[in-house]
């Protein structure tokens, strides 16, 4: 309580100092008024052109960078954005209810790095999950959080927007989960019918999880064996393993008899992490193929 007291007399000068500001440009002349905003908008200017001071940080995540670093970024050719979509939902008894954000870490990077032109917009982490005053779907458990569809179409289109008015040229959407599919989709068209000079590309190969179980299946000889008839399974649970093992309560389940799912062991936990990252490459590799796909086609119809 003392700290809350302590700050008072800064807000109450910031206050007067604020309302001080105000006094002195309403009685400013409207000449007067011109000159500061003409003055403010110079000194913008120089800033936006202004050298960086510092090497670049090695990201393509951009909330990670400072406006300076994504500006040169831009400038040398990085001219696409990816925005992803994930979730806060039940995952059953092991898998933290951040799953999908888990797995769109490590692929978002992996996009980017293999696209080499591209940089991440933060993951979309809230997305419609069930109906909220009569709790349906995911809803019904607790610790989900769910958005009204057309609450999460608007916020797509807003990031989405905030990246073209940048300059991004290709704006790339996929998610991790199947309620989100449809929102992106209805986003990437709207988007096209209004822009010109960008272009929104929705990647549903992402998610196309019955791919990824046959290449387990085919390539790596994994099979589920044993199916629990839990939200979970080992591709996903693999794959959450490359970014934080705890995310699947690993040593908890170690300790409980329970380091298994859907017949396949995720023990010991090096052999699970190194077929997660397997798993991860392939979706990268199908990802990156069908992006690079949308935006051939979409210049092609562009005749650029």
């Amino acid at each position: 309580m003392r700290k809350s007291r302590s700050i008072l007399p800064l807000l109450a000068l910031f206050a007067v100092s604020a309302s001080a500001l105000a006094g002195q440009q309403r009685n400013m002349t409207a000449e007067e008024r011109a000159r500061m905003a003409a003055e403010r908008e110079r000194r913008t200017q120089e800033e936006l052109v202004s050298e960086r001071p510092i090497e670049a940080f090695d990201t393509v995540w951009i909330e990670e960078m400072t406006w300076m670093e994504v500006r040169d970024a831009m400038a040398a050719g990085k001219t696409t954005a990816i925005i992803t979509t994930g979730g806060i939902e039940q995952n059953g008894p092991y898998l933290a209810t951040g799953k999908h954000n888990y797995v769109l870490q490590g692929a978002c990077e992996g996009v980017a790095r293999e696209l080499g032109n591209a940089l991440c917009a933060p993951i979309v982490k809230l997305v419609p999950e069930g109906d909220i005053d009569e709790p349906s779907g995911h809803m019904r458990y607790p610790g989900t959080i769910s958005l009204r569809q057309e609450t999460f179409e608007a916020v797509l289109d807003d990031v989405a927007s905030s990246l073209k008015a940048h300059g991004f040229e290709h704006i790339i959407l996929f998610g991790d989960s199947g309620g989100n599919q449809s929102g992106m989709e209805a986003v990437a068209a709207r988007l096209n019918e209004r822009w010109y000079d960008g272009q929104a590309h929705f990647i549903p190969e992402f998610y196309r999880y019955r791919d990824v179980h046959q290449w387990m299946n085919d390539e790596l000889g994994i099979f589920e064996t044993d199916p629990e008839g839990i939200h979970d399974d080992f591709v996903i649970t693999a794959i959450m393993m490359v970014e934080d093992p705890a995310m699947v309560r690993y040593d908890e389940r170690v300790a409980a008899g329970r380091a298994s799912i859907n017949g396949v062991s995720i023990a010991p936990k090096e052999e699970a992490i190194a077929t997660g990252k397997k798993l991860l490459r392939f979706r990268v590799e199908e990802t990156v193929k069908a992006i690079r796909a949308s935006i051939e086609a979409s210049m092609a119809e562009a005749g650029r």
